[in-house]
């Protein structure tokens, strides 16, 4: 027998009479529960449980008390047996005796407070288990409480570590919390006359110093621990003593949140010290407020982690805050929050928000008289951007619906704003892309939360049921809110079926009474469009068929029978379950059943009026049509089914073909009842002014702009076929020949939608064979294609495949019936294969091979207008049947090799060719990047193979090429047409420059690509570079205009000029150009450098300076100068170009007031950084300083003298011809280059100091220079105060070449061949006499004596001019000479 057999047999026998089988019994079962105590403790108490009346169970229960005396002792030890913390296992003795306490709460007492003595710091788990024995035993525990209070007193100053401080003052927070409770519930505590006061003083004691003392701890635990502890202790405070403590208490409370970061605690306990505030009535708050609702505000904005608990809770806490101040502060609270709504941080608006709904959600009575205000107030976030503000908004205005703001005035706005966020659109996102804020709203997200708010707003809030009833009707209808259908008819559904089956009056909607309502016509024309297309709008179909079902009564009393019976058939459907909803069969029913014409034909005066608003929905609106049609079948109003009619086809938006088809159904369907009104609306529209502009058939050539007029033709053709499709058979019969072909012969259709009426195609087919055989020629043929070649291009896939396999079955016609008689031309060849043959690339396989099948049937055409048989089969020809099959997945390359092929041979004679190039240049801006780019690859083909014998069109073809730039939009075709460019320069170069070179200025930037495409082959721009600099080199820059009465040549040459300067700079920006220019750099640079000097001061006529273009007009100057700086860059000279570019070199060369010194600049920036380049320059440069042109030379002579300023000069040997040509230039007319002139001669000074000395000095070329003026141009020295010059530094000079001085005596000697030469032109006889007597080269001087006698000559015959000495000679005063400034000083002492 098991143990637990022979336990329950004892327990059995324990009640036996005889007292000692009792006894034996008792001790039996003692002995098997030392040996199993849990198990014999277990049978026991259930024994006892399942056996309540037993006699003597006390022997059961006494041994029972036994064990758990046991037990608390035992735990009680293990718990205080080390002095040290040990948190594992004396946490579970702790939890043992708490466990027990909560029955045996004395003896678990007598246990603990053994341990727990009056002047002994006690163990830290003796004070945690009474902490949680008032938390789990309140009952028991308060009466304890008093006394433990008492004790734990003094022990407080005894805790020195924090872990003591810590669990001293989690037990204070547990003993108030737990006072508290026992406050609250008095009626079930055992001991109902406890009261707050018997506690006050020792919670004020141990309060004391928890704030004095411990809050003020570094740790964090600690600190959090005391504030928990304040919050509850608060409460039990005397009202005195707390209001005595609040000025520091709160503000230590607010100063927490900065210490810490955990804050739900801190949070907590400041609710708890308002609430008692609040409670006592403390008049301290005032004084608190400002900064408790600043910080509170920065606690409610903060970010709430709803997967952290504590976040959560401190979010509550502070709302909790708000609620007990807006009790003393109502006024402040609720305006403060609402100021904070137009705060532009997003976060303060959120919080504010958060707040505003707790506390209309908390503090109902309070808020009632702030209604209107908030209502006024919420507006300003009702057009927040921020989703995150718009969901705390909704959260509001739901708050706000339950206690009644909804139904006062502005509460409509709140409404519209659920329903408007109920029809947002999903949130797009990049692909990839994925929202990077955690706590982002979507637009879904915030769409499903509105659905929800409406459906309570429905379900829940019954006081918004007349609110919400029939205004959401009117949300039903308007576009914008297409995405809210769903939602809007569930919640309509629901309040109309419980008004409707409790018959309330209101259900029953007056129309007339609510204006702003659609009507019933037109709420009827939306709910069913809605069904049609179930599925869309997120399942509007279900929605809107059940609120039509609902609403019956309100849309017509006829059609609610109907309905009970129809529309519960159509909701299966959309279930899977029925017959699908694919025609306006419904409505065609319902008008039956309504059977009343004029709300038939008001419905279709709506419905007509109501199109627009499906403009974004094209396959609704084409329903929309439909539905029209069904309605008009109804109207015996002849005057509203024409205007109705004519409404249709004047509105239709034609250029699509969704619309254009849905037009044709409706009008179709309309004339199954009307077809006589029908066929006269149509004829009376096609006959309108809107197709005026039209050509027939039969016309010479169609205007290819007048797009939208050939639409409306394919809308009306449309019309024509669905009225044959739907009119009654007995009559249409007699019509199609005399009413439907007659005005269809006007026309051409391209579009043909798939359930175009048979018959109806078949004649529109057989028109166009018969118009083709009544005249089977090229003329004829061009007749008829000319209808259709439009559509080849255009950007819908299916129009481009119709228009082609049209196309394909008019020239399989035209081949079968041909019959040659005679040698005729088909001189359209050109024009058809242009067209038809970039289509071989089209996007759509279809069309390739339907363009394969055309170029195949052309070309056959063409060998049988060459005389070859029926039967005849060509070889190239045949290949395009290989191609056909590999149409899915062409090859272009091999495609556009086989078309050109067959193109460039005889099959294409040499007449057609200029037609064909013209086709493709068009096809160049096809709609289809592919036939565009085939286009281009054709027409290089072409012209690299047969463009030599096009002389004639070279001109033409620029022109074009140039006009359909401005429309290429497709990158590589436009480097095709650059490449054809290039083709054509290759051939015909003269033509080409002379025709690009005539395009007015400033050029255009397609004109500047054209030339820009010139540049890519280095060997033809070195021709052109070469031709434009000849043109340049020999043409007369300007035409001055006192010697011409011609205002015209001066406009000419001007002009011609700066086009070719404004080629070559286009050209150079091409970067293959760079070999060319390299090659030719110094004669490019010495042409622009001259072209340079000749634009100074010469501007371009005022028709070109004003032209209409937004390019800014080039000068001639600034032109030049350009193509200066894009040579240098071009020839890799970018040293020499930065300099120039720091130094504003460019804008002084176009500065005629700073030319030379932008001049200067330029020769500098050369010698020091392109020296080996310079040779060259100069070489071509020299012969243009013998130009007639004044500025030419002035621009060389300035560039040279510069050049004479650095040692280069010397090291690539060309001093000798620079120094020559400035001594020529010295007798120069223009005073400006003589003055470069000399200039350039002082400058050898200091680029060449060896020549100097081997010249004999830097101013013996100077002097010997003005000598040479002197002799030959007298009165030039005169006219431009040379003389005094000359004097003043040949006196130096002079004085430098004393005996004493160590200078060369060549110096000396050429100083006095000047002064005697010029001396006449002085005007001074003596001084004239003095100097031919005593300075000859051979003869010494004594200097002092000759500026003694100078000065009196000088003083007496021109005291005028003294000042001007005086200036004149200090100036030498800093030579760097001392025998210069020593003779200087001389003559200024003299």
């Amino acid at each position: 027998m098991e143990e637990s057999d022979v336990t329950l047999a004892l327990l059995d026998s324990a009640n036996d009479k005889d007292p000692v089988v009792r006894e034996q019994v008792r001790k039996s079962i003692l002995t098997l529960g030392k040996q199993q105590p849990n198990k014999v403790l277990s049978m026991c108490q259930d024994y006892l449980v399942k056996h309540p009346k037993v006699r003597h169970h006390h022997y059961y229960c006494h041994l029972l008390y036994l064990k758990i005396k046991s037990i608390i002792s035992l735990a009680s030890d293990e718990m205080t047996r080390s002095k040290d913390v040990v948190p594992d296992w004396q946490q579970a003795a702790s939890n043992i005796l708490v466990a027990v306490g909560n029955k045996y709460i004395n003896d678990i007492m007598e246990e603990i407070l053994s341990k727990f003595q009056p002047g002994i710091l006690p163990h830290f788990f003796v004070v945690q288990t009474l902490a949680s024995l008032s938390e789990s035993n309140v009952y028991g525990m308060v009466p304890f409480l008093n006394a433990i209070l008492g004790t734990m007193l003094p022990m407080l100053g005894m805790a020195k570590q924090d872990n003591m401080k810590w669990v001293f003052s989690s037990a204070l927070s547990h003993f108030s919390e737990s006072i508290l409770e026992y406050l609250a519930n008095l009626d079930k505590a055992p001991d109902p006359t406890v009261r707050k006061d018997t506690f006050s003083s020792e919670i004020y004691a141990a309060y004391d110093i928890l704030y004095c003392s411990w809050l003020q701890s570094r740790e964090s635990k600690l600190r959090l621990t005391v504030a928990e502890a304040v919050g509850p202790m608060s409460h039990l405070m005397a009202h005195d003593k707390l209001e005595e403590q609040l000025p520091k208490l709160i503000p230590t409370i607010l100063s927490l949140y900065k210490k810490n970061t955990e804050h739900y605690v801190i949070s907590k306990s400041l609710c708890q010290v308002l609430d008692a505030s609040v409670n006592m009535g403390s008049r301290v708050l005032e004084t608190q407020i400002d900064s408790l609702l600043t910080t509170l505000n920065q606690q409610v904005c903060a970010p709430v982690d709803y997967s952290n608990p504590l976040t959560v809770k401190n979010h509550n806490e502070v709302l909790r805050c708000f609620s007990i101040l807006a009790n003393t502060f109502p006024d402040r609270l609720v305006m403060f929050v609402l100021q904070k709504l137009e705060n532009s941080n997003e976060r303060i608006r959120m919080g504010s928000l958060a707040v505003l709904r707790h506390l209309i959600n908390s503090s109902t009575s309070i808020m009632e008289s702030k209604k209107l205000l908030i209502l006024a107030s919420i507006r300003q976030p009702l057009a927040d951007h921020s989703n995150k503000v718009k969901k705390r908004v909704v959260q509001v205005i739901s708050a706000m619906a339950h206690h009644g703001y909804l139904e006062l005035e502005g509460g409509d706005l709140l409404v519209k704003f659920i329903i408007q966020h109920c029809a947002l659109p999903d949130t797009y996102y990049r692909p990839g892309q994925r929202p990077s804020d955690p706590e982002e709203v979507t637009n879904e997200a915030l769409r499903s939360m509105c659905d929800n708010t409406l459906h309570l707003f429905t379900t829940t809030v019954g006081r918004l049921t007349d609110v919400l009833w029939p205004m959401l009707l009117y949300y039903l209808t308007p576009g914008q809110y297409s995405n809210a259908t769903a939602p809007l008819c569930k919640s309509l559904t629901l309040l109309g079926t419980k008004k409707r089956a409790s018959q309330e009056p209101n259900f029953n909607i007056d129309f007339n009474e609510h204006v702003n309502l659609p009507s019933p016509h037109i709420l009827m024309v939306r709910l069913l469009v809605n069904g049609s297309f179930p599925f869309r709008s997120r399942g509007h179909g279900a929605p809107s068929l059940s609120l039509l079902n609902v609403i019956s009564p309100n849309i017509h009393p006829n059609a609610e029978t109907l309905w009970e019976k129809e529309i519960p058939a159509l909701l299966s459907y959309l279930e899977g379950k029925g017959p699908q909803l694919n025609d306006p069969g419904f409505l065609a029913k319902s008008l039956v059943a309504i059977a009343d014409d004029k709300w038939s034909c008001q419905l279709a005066i709506e419905a007509t009026r109501y199109l627009s608003t499906y403009n974004q929905s094209l396959e609704e609106k084409s329903f929309l049509y439909r539905c029209i049609g069904v309605t008009l079948q109804q109207c015996s109003n002849k005057e509203v089914v024409q205007k109705q009619l004519q409404e249709m086809l004047i509105s239709a938006r034609h250029n699509d073909a969704i619309e254009r088809a849905g037009v044709a159904m409706g009008i179709g369907l309309c004339a199954s009842s009307h077809l006589d009104a029908t066929l006269a609306k149509l004829d009376d529209f096609g006959k309108s002014d809107a197709f005026k502009k039209a050509s027939g058939i039969f016309s010479l050539l169609k205007d290819k702009n007048d797009l939208d007029v050939e639409k409306m033709k394919s809308t009306l053709i449309l019309c024509y076929g669905y009225v044959a499709l739907h009119a009654p058979e007995d009559q249409i019969l007699s019509r199609i020949d005399s009413d439907i072909l007659r005005s269809i012969s006007n026309f051409y259709l391209l579009l043909f939608p798939q359930e175009l009426y048979k018959d109806t195609f078949n004649a529109l087919q057989e028109l166009l064979r018969n118009i083709l055989a009544r005249d089977l020629s090229p003329d004829g043929l061009q007749s008829v294609f000319k209808h259709i070649e439009e559509w080849l291009s255009s950007g819908q896939g299916h129009e481009r495949e119709r228009a082609m396999n049209t196309t394909a079955h008019i020239l399989e016609f035209y081949f079968n019936n041909l019959h040659v008689k005679n040698m005729v031309t088909f001189h359209n060849l050109g024009s058809l294969l242009g067209r038809l043959a970039p289509r071989c690339t089209d996007p759509n396989p279809l069309v390739r091979r339907a363009a394969i099948d055309c170029i195949y049937t052309l070309l056959y055409i063409q060998l049988r207008y060459e005389g070859f048989s029926l039967d005849y089969k060509d070889d190239s020809v045949e290949r395009l049947i290989t191609l056909r099959e590999s149409m899915d997945n062409p090859d272009h390359s091999v495609l556009y090799k086989t078309c050109s092929e067959l193109i460039i041979s005889k099959r294409l004679p040499q007449q057609q060719l200029n037609t064909l190039i013209f086709m493709l240049i068009e096809g160049l801006v096809d709609s289809q990047s592919n036939c565009s780019r085939a286009s281009s690859v054709l027409l290089n083909t072409l012209l690299k193979n047969r463009g030599a014998g096009l002389q004639d069109l070279v001109s033409e073809m620029l022109e074009v090429l140039h006009i359909r730039l401005q429309m290429i939009s497709e990158e590589q075709v436009k480097v095709s047409v650059a490449q054809s460019i290039l083709i054509l320069a290759t051939q015909h170069l003269q033509t080409v420059i002379n025709t690009l070179i005539s395009y007015p200025l400033p050029f255009d930037s397609w004109s500047c690509e054209m030339w820009i495409a010139l540049g890519a082959d280095s060997k033809l721009a070195s021709q052109i570079m070469e031709m434009l600099m000849e043109k340049l080199n020999i043409m007369v820059p300007y035409v001055d205009k006192k010697e011409s009465m011609m205002r015209g040549a001066i406009i000419f040459y001007a002009i011609l000029l700066c086009q070719m300067t404004c080629a070559l700079k286009e050209m150079m920006l091409n970067g293959q150009s760079q070999e060319a220019v390299v090659s030719l750099f110094p004669q490019l640079f010495s042409s622009l450098l001259v072209r340079l000097g000749s634009s100074v001061g010469v501007t371009l006529p005022k028709d070109i300076n004003s032209s209409g273009t937004n390019r800014k007009s080039p000068t001639k100057l600034s032109a030049a100068v350009e193509a200066l700086r894009i040579l240098l860059a071009r020839a890799q000279l970018d040293h020499v170009v930065k300099p120039l570019d720091q130094e504003g070199a460019w804008d002084k060369m176009k500065d005629p007031q700073q030319h030379i010194t932008g001049v200067t600049l330029l020769a500098r920036a050369m010698a020091k950084h392109a020296g080996p380049r310079l040779p060259a320059i100069v070489e071509c440069l020299c012969p243009c300083l013998n130009n007639i042109y004044e500025c030419q030379r002035v621009t060389i002579t300035a560039f040279f003298s510069e050049l004479l300023n650095h040692h280069v000069v010397t090291e690539l040997m060309m001093m000798d011809v620079l120094m020559n040509n400035m001594m020529e230039r010295i007798s120069d007319p223009s005073c400006t280059v003589r003055m470069l002139a000399v200039r350039g001669l002082g400058n050898i000074a200091v680029g060449s100091p060896e020549k100097v000395h081997m010249e004999g000095g830097g101013e013996v070329l100077v002097v010997r220079g003005l000598g040479n003026i002197a002799v030959r141009s007298p009165e030039k020295v005169h006219m431009e105060g040379g003389w005094e010059v000359l004097v003043v530094r040949g006196l130096g000079n002079i004085a430098i070449g004393s005996p004493e001085k160590t200078v060369s005596c060549l110096s000396v000697q050429a100083c006095k061949y000047a002064m005697r030469v010029c001396a006449p032109v002085v005007g001074s006889e003596l001084i004239t006499t003095m100097f031919q007597n005593h300075l000859h080269e051979d003869k010494s001087l004594h200097y002092g004596e000759f500026i003694n006698d100078l000065t009196k000559y000088i003083i007496q015959d021109f005291p005028g001019m003294l000042n001007f000495y005086h200036i004149t000679v200090i100036q030498f005063f800093k030579s760097n000479w001392a025998e210069v400034r020593a003779g200087a000083a001389m003559f200024i002492g003299r």
